[in-house]
């Protein structure tokens, strides 16, 4: 877990949204260390569960969005949800929608559920760049990470 929090670098105010079927140590080690610098910490859950430190948004079926605000988040981070989606791309495209300028997405899923090759043209094509997989923090899980360029792509 700790190789994994390497990965965020979370400033003051900071604003980050895990999109998740599951609330499990990842959303407690998250949370910590956003509040740690006194930043926002927010999940839409699709499936039951609880988590009395966040704001959740319960979302019903699999086929839906979660709600975001345009540029409201600092990082979004779909953990073990996006190959369970029937509209990855949407999920995608909301996450571009909300991200801020320079921003990133982060895709945590089981090893060998996406093929990178096929995951980076993906994300090229809803304008994330510099798409990389990091395959050695989790045992179990493959990490995707791209940004959200100012200037470029959509244009939001």
């Amino acid at each position: 877990m700790e190789q994994f929090l390497e990965l965020f670098h979370p400033l003051p105010g900071n604003s980050y949204l895990l999109v998740t079927s599951k609330i499990d140590d990842v959303a407690s080690a998250l949370h910590a260390k956003i509040k740690a610098v006194d930043g926002k910490f927010s999940i839409a859950l699709y499936g039951e569960g609880s988590y009395e430190a966040a704001k959740i948004e319960h979302i019903d079926s699999l086929s839906k969005p979660f709600r975001a605000l345009p540029r409201d988040n600092d990082r979004v981070i779909f953990y073990d949800i996006f190959t369970k989606h029937t509209a990855p791309n949407m999920l995608l495209s909301l996450a571009y929608r909300t991200l801020a300028n320079a921003a990133e997405v982060v895709i945590v899923e089981p090893k060998g559920a996406l093929e990178a090759s096929k995951m980076y043209e993906l994300l090229e094509q809803k304008e994330f760049r510099a798409p990389n997989i990091i395959e050695d923090v989790f045992n179990e899980h493959d990490i995707f990470i791209a940004k959200k360029m100012h200037m470029w792509g959509n244009g939001l």
